[in-house]
């Protein structure tokens, strides 16, 4: 024990210094989101993410919006449990083949008015897994109608902003 301890005193402070400085283009963007979520959605846009069947690097990228680096929440968005307090639905992946009617469910019980975002090359189009086969329906939008798409693989953080600023400008 008390070489542990001797060990742990002799070693000291092993973490980084938080960044000091911030991310000018993520605030930029972030106080337009700000204002256009505050005019649009009276402060709180609510996002319901459903992955539809991805690999999850998409959900990667979407938890990274949520962190202390990102912290969308300080721009009014918000990721909700349930498609009944939603205002948007952000779908990751190909539609999987059992996926399609927890998807349909989930997109009936968000209330009106409502916008699915394709999110990622795979929600897009398919990406690698294809559209015709047994096991995947494709992209989103042959499942829902899609209002838009964020293409990439996966697409970063500060994309996933960009796309809800254009979102809630051409609503």
């Amino acid at each position: 024990m008390f070489r542990i301890l001797r060990k742990t005193l002799g070693i000291g402070v092993v973490t980084e210094q938080d960044p000091a400085a911030t991310d000018e283009a993520l605030e930029s963007l972030g106080i337009e989101v700000k204002r256009l979520v505050e005019a649009r959605f009276n402060g709180s846009l609510a996002i319901r993410e459903v992955d539809a069947g991805s690999c999850n690097g998409c959900e990667l990228e979407i938890h990274a919006m949520n962190n202390p680096y990102h912290d969308v929440e300080r721009f009014g968005i918000h990721f909700v449990a349930s498609p009944r307090h939603a205002d948007v639905l952000l779908v990751t992946g190909p539609v999987s083949r059992h996926m399609e009617t927890a998807l349909l469910r989930t997109w009936e019980a968000t209330p009106a008015p409502k916008w699915v975002i394709a999110c990622g090359d795979c929600a897009c189009d398919g990406g690698i897994f294809g559209q015709d086969n047994y096991a995947s329906c494709g992209g989103v939008e042959a499942v829902l109608p899609v209002d838009l798409r964020i293409s990439g693989c996966p697409p970063a953080p500060l994309e996933l902003l960009a796309g809800l600023r254009a979102l809630i400008q051409a609503s």
